[in-house]
């Protein structure tokens, strides 16, 4: 199996790089906010809970995985003025590249930092699996919930996730349709107001695959930045070049290339 690589993300926001990517099967299956946030309804979880989700952790045994996602930050936060936060969308070419799988644990990368907090949004309504991957039962709803009914309250949407400062917003009801929700004002004033509300906190939309979906394109509106996940050997370049050509140059990070386990 390859071993993550550390080639991520070019000096210039338009360029796109490569990252190779990341493979758990060798493992056993300063704000209020931030106190809220460490602990968490049943506490944090073991490193060995987190190899099962496929979730990096401050361990040895997944140090090359975790090193690649914690150089994902460094340099999306290189882009942006210090203290400064911001909304990241992650995105694969095709269904079953492993976006899911970089977007939570990027956003673990994140919540890694004592001083941020992270919340990952799953944006994928057609096949939501946040809740799935960090088990959570999202038994009062989720974002399609509260875009409903707002009435709900955001606060009953946010999970804990068994990660300190890292809480989850699942997707709530399965939609087919679900371009009008994110392109709704109230889904940008909802994002505005998670980002705007705690200066420390990171915001990582998982979306939904590019190549078969209009979605990916109307999130990256709502986001400061794009990631396009790539299976490693299962997308072609050309693939590739087609789904980075439908964002503006000036929000696209990078590519990650994520072997698939």
């Amino acid at each position: 199996m390859k071993s993550p690589g550390n080639k991520m993300f070019s000096e210039r926001v338009s360029h796109v790089t490569e990252a190779a990517a990341h493979d758990f099967e060798k493992h056993p299956s300063a704000s209020h906010e931030i106190s809220r946030m460490n602990g968490g309804e049943g506490g944090a979880l073991a490193p060995l809970q987190l190899e099962q989700r496929r979730m990096i952790h401050r361990e040895e045994s997944v140090r090359q995985q975790s090193d690649a996602f914690r150089e994902i930050r460094t340099r999306l936060l290189g882009l942006v003025e210090p203290q400064q936060n911001f909304i990241t969308l992650v995105v694969s070419v095709s269904p079953g590249s492993g976006g899911s799988f970089v977007a939570s644990n990027l956003s673990t990368a994140f919540a890694f930092d004592e001083a941020k907090t992270s919340l990952l949004i799953d944006c994928n309504l057609r096949y939501p699996g946040q809740h799935k991957m960090l088990s959570v039962n999202p038994a009062t709803g989720g974002l399609i919930d509260f875009l409903e009914h707002p009435r709900i309250g955001i606060e009953s949407i946010l999970y804990h996730t068994g990660i300190p400062r890292l809480c989850l917003i699942p997707a709530g009801k399965t939609r087919e349709n679900s371009g009008e929700y994110f392109s709704s004002f109230r889904m940008r004033a909802v994002l505005d107001s998670l980002r705007c509300r705690y200066a420390d906190r990171y915001i990582i939309l998982d979306g939904p695959a590019i190549n078969g979906s209009p979605d990916a394109r109307i999130l990256s509106d709502l986001a400061d930045f794009v990631i396009v996940v790539a299976g490693y050997g299962r997308d072609t370049p050309a693939a590739i070049n087609q789904a980075v050509a439908n964002f503006e140059p000036g929000k696209l990070a990078g590519v990650v290339f994520n072997q698939l386990p």
